[in-house]
């Protein structure tokens, strides 16, 4: 796992002993959002929770962290808004790089991480505090309802992903593979829930060292709860508080540059959580698909998509030399000279 810088782990000690009630003047919730190449949609998301009486108290705030997208007339716009902080880097540092950096500015004892593309029932932020009392002690992370934009059920759980279950998945929907239909009215505990919303406890995150930021984007949030529960922690699903998500991976295009980031966190998650040969089989079988993939681009003229298939065959080598800043360099090489935008 990467190693979270110190001042990140001191920044998130708490004062003392966590307490029951938190400090005075200080947000208890702190909404982190990632921002790229999303402006609208952020700009949108922190009007729209302007409307809450928590964050109209100071009982929450709004932390963004923009991930070198161009200038946009909306940031001036949200710097003026009240509870609102913004920081702004000069190159894309990943999601889960982000997030860390989002939750390293905040003050609240707990984060939500809230994707831009994203419109809270009413009520959400309000509910999400008032949940904050009702959770146990060793409640670590929260996923909540989620819901396509036109009112459609949209699957935010899943099962830890092992090879078999990866591969057989692939004959399902994109929407999915990567989950399972959870049916309850009841607050319950999972295995894992999206990082698009996700609620985490800032003892959790600093005791986990935060999102692991080996991932560029995708299965960081996999990977935390897996870890969360590893060291005592507890995962929750909680049915009624409701999110729509406008714009989820399973309903858009995948172009090579974001299959290639997704496929890289996949081989990143198989090194750290299954067998060797599995992690090792896994990468053959990603090469052998990068390869068919580049053929076919070539085959329909496409010059530039075969050779970002013929980049994630490196990339499959790379990783199974364990050179795994080989591999993000190529990532990010990609991600920099185009225009993509990419989400949870």
């Amino acid at each position: 796992m990467s190693v979270v810088p110190t001042i990140l782990a001191r920044s998130l000690a708490a004062p003392s002993a966590t307490p029951v009630r938190p400090r005075l003047g200080m947000p208890r919730l702190s909404v982190v959002v990632v921002n790229y190449r999303q402006w609208q949609e952020t700009e949108t998301l922190a009007r729209h929770l302007q409307d809450s009486a928590s964050l109209q108290r100071g009982d929450a705030e709004i932390v963004i962290v923009d991930n070198h997208s161009p200038r946009h007339p909306l940031v001036k716009r949200l710097r003026r808004q009240p509870n609102v902080s913004l920081r702004r880097w000069q190159q894309n540092r990943g999601f889960a790089c982000a997030v860390n950096e989002g939750c390293r500015l905040s003050q609240g004892d707990w984060f939500l991480l809230l994707n831009p593309d994203m419109t809270p029932s009413d009520g959400f932020l309000d509910g999400v505090v008032a949940l904050l009392d009702e959770l146990e002690p060793n409640a670590g992370i929260v996923g909540f309802h989620l819901r396509d934009s036109d009112g459609a059920r949209q699957l935010s759980v899943g099962p830890f992903p092992t090879l078999t279950s990866t591969l057989a998945r692939m004959v399902l929907p994109r929407s999915r593979r990567k989950y399972h239909a959870l049916r309850t009215a009841k607050r319950c505990r999972v295995a894992w829930v999206t990082g698009c919303c996700m609620l985490v406890r800032r003892d959790c995150l600093r005791d986990l060292g935060g999102l692991d930021e080996d991932y560029f984007l995708y299965y960081e949030d996999v990977d935390f709860c897996r870890r969360a529960q590893e060291r005592g922690w507890t995962v929750w699903y909680e049915p009624n508080l409701a999110v729509v998500h406008h714009h989820p991976l399973h309903q858009r295009a995948v172009p090579a540059a974001l299959r290639m980031v997704t496929r890289h966190s996949l081989m990143t998650y198989a090194a750290k959580h299954w067998p060797d040969w599995q992690f090792r089989l896994l990468t053959r079988i990603i090469a052998t698909e990068a390869g068919v993939r580049r053929l076919a681009a070539w085959w329909s003229g496409d010059a530039h998509q075969a050779r970002l298939f013929a980049t994630l065959g490196d990339l499959c080598k790379d990783m199974r030399a364990d050179d795994a800043a080989t591999a993000q360099a190529r990532i990010a090489q990609t991600l920099r000279h185009l225009d993509v935008r990419v989400g949870v």
